[in-house]
C-alpha cells in the first residue's frame, strides 16, 4: 500500500496511519500518487511543499509564511473548513466525522488534489470502511461550498436527462452538417476576437438549431447567445465569476457548466445548471486543461453521486474506441470533437458514434 514508507502525519501517529490504511484498503486501486502530502497536526519547524497544516483552534501562526513555503493551510472551526493553497481558497461547510483527517490522508493517497480529497473526507462517515463499497456516494453527507452568491432566479430551464452524442464544433457550417446527420445536441465553440464573425457564426448555428429543434449551446459568449436566442450556453468554472448568470436565466437559456472534480461539481450545482460536464476524462489536445485527466474510475464515481440529480456530459479525449467504456459508467452524454472533425467520412463517423447511444 502506498501509504507505507511515507510520513503521513506530523507528529508521527501510528494509530492514525493505521486507520488511514484501513480506509485506503477499501477504496480500490487508484493511480500512484503524484504528490505525497503530509498532514501536520502542529506546525513543523521547517514547513515544506506538500505539508498540509491543520488548525482546529484559533492560532497565531503566520499563514502567509506557511503558504510561501509551499505548504497548504487547513482551518477547521465548527461546521466550516477552509483550505488555502497558494493563491486558491476553498471554503466548505458540513458535518465532520471523527475520522475525517484519516479519511483525508486516504483520499490524498488515491491521488486526488487536496480540495477534492477534502470534499470526500468531509463526506466520509466513521465506519464506512465496513461497507462493501466504502466510497462516499450519498449526496446527503457531502459538504456544501461556502461564500457563494445566491443562485439566479428563475432557475435555468431543464434539458433532457440524456443529451446523447454531443459534438463540440468550431463553426456554423459544421453545426449545420452534424444536425443534418441527425445529431440533436451540439455546441458552437468559436474562438475569435472578430465581433462580426462571431455574431454571424452564432446566428447561423442558432438558425440551424431551430430548424432541427436541436439542443444548441454556445460556448462562453453568453451575451451574443442571448441576443441570438440560443437554446443554451456552456461556461467554464472561471466564467461563473464574470458572466451574468441572472441575465442568462432571465433570458430562458439553459446553462451547462464545466467541472474537473468534486469541489467544482459542488460549486457548480449551487447555481442549479441545466447540465454538468465532467472532464477531461482522457488527455485532449483541443484545449489546454487546468487539471490532469480524470479517467474512467473517477468518472464512474462522479456518475454514481450525481446521476438523477442533474444531466451529465463526459468530455475530453473521447472517440469511438473509448465511447462504449465511457457510456458504461452510466453517463447520459459524451462530448466529442476530433472524432467528428477529423473523421475521413463524417457521415459514417456520426452514424457509428450515435449507434452507441441507441440503447439509452
Amino acid at each position: 500500500m502506498s501509504l507505507l514508507g511515507h510520513e503521513v502525519f506530523w507528529p508521527p501517529a501510528d494509530e492514525l496511519v493505521e486507520v488511514a490504511e484501513r480506509i485506503c484498503a477499501k477504496l480500490g486501486e487508484w493511480p500512484a500518487v503524484s504528490a505525497r502530502w503530509r498532514i501536520c497536526l502542529t506546525v513543523p519547524d521547517a514547513p515544506v511543499a506538500q505539508d498540509l497544516i491543520v488548525f482546529t483552534e484559533l492560532h497565531d501562526a503566520d499563514a502567509g509564511t506557511l503558504l510561501g513555503a509551499g505548504a497548504a493551510v487547513l482551518e477547521a472551526h465548527g461546521d466550516r473548513v477552509t483550505l488555502r493553497w497558494g493563491e486558491a481558497r476553498f471554503a466548505l461547510q458540513g458535518e465532520r466525522s471523527d475520522d475525517w483527517l484519516t479519511a483525508l490522508a486516504a483520499f490524498l493517497d488515491c491521488n486526488f488534489e487536496p480540495h477534492d480529497a477534502l470534499v470526500l473526507a468531509l463526506a466520509w462517515r466513521t465506519g464506512d470502511e465496513n461497507q462493501d463499497d466504502a466510497w462516499p456516494t450519498d449526496f446527503a453527507t457531502f459538504p456544501r461550498v461556502a461564500d457563494l452568491p445566491a443562485a439566479p432566479e428563475p432557475r435555468f430551464p431543464a434539458c433532457p436527462d440524456a443529451l446523447g452524442l454531443y459534438p463540440v464544433l468550431s463553426g456554423g457550417e459544421w453545426i449545420e452538417r452534424v444536425l443534418d446527420l441527425g445529431v440533436v445536441t451540439t455546441q458552437l465553440r468559436r474562438k475569435t476576437t472578430d465581433a462580426d464573425d462571431l455574431k454571424r457564426e452564432i446566428e447561423r448555428a442558432v438558425a440551424a438549431g431551430r430548424k432541427h429543434q436541436a439542443n444548441l449551446f454556445i460556448n462562453d459568449h453568453w451575451r451574443e447567445a442571448i441576443a441570438a436566442g440560443a437554446y443554451g450556453v456552456h461556461l467554464g468554472q472561471e466564467d461563473v465569476e464574470t458572466a451574468d448568470l441572472g441575465a442568462i436565466a432571465q433570458a430562458g437559456l439553459r446553462l451547462g457548466l464545466s467541472t474537473h472534480g468534486y469541489y467544482e461539481m459542488l460549486r457548480a450545482l449551487h447555481f442549479r445548471p441545466s447540465y454538468l460536464a465532467l472532464g477531461a476524462v482522457f488527455p485532449t489536445t483541443t484545449k489546454v486543461m487546468p487539471t490532469k485527466p480524470q479517467g474512467l474510475a473517477r468518472l464512474r464515481r462522479y456518475v454514481q453521486l450525481l446521476k438523477g440529480r442533474v444531466p451529465l456530459v463526459a468530455i475530453g479525449g473521447i472517440d469511438g474506441k473509448v465511447l462504449p467504456e465511457v457510456l458504461a459508467t452510466g453517463v447520459g452524454s459524451a462530448a466529442v470533437v476530433r472524432a467528428v472533425t477529423e473523421a475521413p467520412d463524417v457521415a459514417a463517423a456520426v452514424a457509428a458514434l450515435r449507434q452507441n447511444f441507441a440503447s439509452q
